[in-house]
């Protein structure tokens, strides 16, 4: 029995032995398991930091060659491409001197320089001068109040000194579209500065020069534009000219205004042959802008389009429009306010066009043909 007794102590001794043991070896295999998981997990962050910090990297590179260049072309080589060809112009005036920026076209052969209509009219003793310093006596051969538009010649300036642009549609322009001008603000001769374009379409009126009527489909820009860049190249990324720089509204930061090039494109034969552009087309009304105030107020159908206060007394619209008309379309085209039909008329039609007009009358919409006249000469 006492055998017995002693054999029964001794196998519970080993099992307590053993169950100690296998505690021993599983803790230690759980910290070596453990061990190596931690580890592997600590490479994996270190490899993760590495690629994060080498994106940071790569994201910093690109972001810098995105600012530097635009569509591949630097501002440093667009400057240097293009500075040769924008001109600085001078004048007197009866009330002092003008002093402004134009720039170097050739057309059907001929060398001229392209500037605004306010730059030179009414001015005597013109000159152009180039980037190497070399001026000359200039000539008018032909100018446009109603687009802003000049074409001067220059006397006895050799071939050399024209280096002319290249003059693209500006129909292809599209808001936040990167622009470039290039001028003379304040005689700061050769300028550069840059923005966007912050909307298409406007119209903007010169009284000085172009009386009542408005400038119509006109380029709205962000690039800073001071007294001394009018007349001179508004540029796309490529260096092409897409406009002339022409307006500022005072006191307003950001806010500049250029005729498109497709004007210029339309005009330039007629200015430089015939001395002048004869084909604005004329609705021969007046009004303003349609607003839901004003629909409230007269209990209009509609809150957009073009109200008519206006119809010029023989004129194309006499007895075919009324005031109090809406315009709310020129053919297939929604016409929203003063904006969208003047620039409608400039760019779709010609004095002698069959205008349809889509017209809210009263309570009723109704279709009204109109044949476009000619523009009269401005009354300033």
């Amino acid at each position: 029995m006492m055998t017995s007794k002693r054999f029964t102590q001794a196998s519970a001794s080993m099992l307590i032995l053993l169950f100690a043991a296998g505690l021993l070896v599983g803790g230690v295999g759980i910290y070596y398991v453990t061990y190596m998981q931690v580890n592997n997990l600590g490479t994996q962050v270190s490899t993760l930091q590495s690629q994060v910090s080498y994106l940071r990297g790569f994201q910093n590179v690109t972001y810098q060659t995105i600012n530097i260049q635009q569509n591949g072309t630097s501002l440093e080589n667009l400057y240097n491409n293009v500075i040769n060809s924008v001109v600085l112009i001078e004048g007197d005036t009866s009330t002092g001197g003008v002093q402004a920026s134009g720039f170097v076209y050739t057309f059907a052969d001929s060398n001229i320089v392209l500037t605004n209509n306010h730059v030179v009219q009414g001015t005597s003793n013109l000159s152009v001068t180039f980037s190497d310093g070399n001026g000359y006596s200039a000539t008018v051969l032909g100018t446009d109040p109603y687009s802003d538009l000049a074409v001067v010649s220059v006397n006895g300036a050799p071939a050399s000194e024209f280096k002319p642009l290249n003059i693209v549609s500006s129909s292809s322009l599209s808001v936040g579209e990167p622009v470039v001008a290039i001028g003379n603000p304040y005689g700061l001769v050769g300028s550069l500065t840059t923005g966007a374009v912050s909307a298409l379409g406007r119209t903007i009126t010169e009284p000085a020069t172009a009386g009542a009527y408005a400038i119509a489909n006109v380029i709205q820009t962000s690039t800073p534009i001071n007294p001394g860049n009018s007349g001179g190249p508004l540029l796309n990324a490529a260096g092409s000219v897409v406009g002339i720089t022409a307006a500022i509204v005072s006191n307003s930061q950001g806010l500049g205004f250029a005729i498109p090039s497709d004007t210029i494109l339309r005009e330039i034969s007629a200015l430089i042959t015939t001395g002048s552009y004869s084909g604005h087309s004329y609705l021969g009304v007046e009004g303003g802008d349609m607003n839901y105030a004003t629909a409230q107020q007269i209990h209009a159908s509609v809150t957009y389009g073009f109200q008519i206060t206006t119809v010029v007394g023989g004129g194309p619209s006499d007895g075919k429009l009324h005031v109090g008309d809406i315009v709310i379309g020129l053919g297939n085209q929604t016409i929203r306010n003063n904006d969208d039909l003047a620039s409608y008329l400039e760019e779709h039609t010609l004095p002698g066009d069959s205008l349809t007009l889509t017209v809210v009358r009263g309570n009723s919409q109704v279709q009204v043909t109109v044949v476009l006249g000619t523009r009269p000469a401005p009354t300033t």
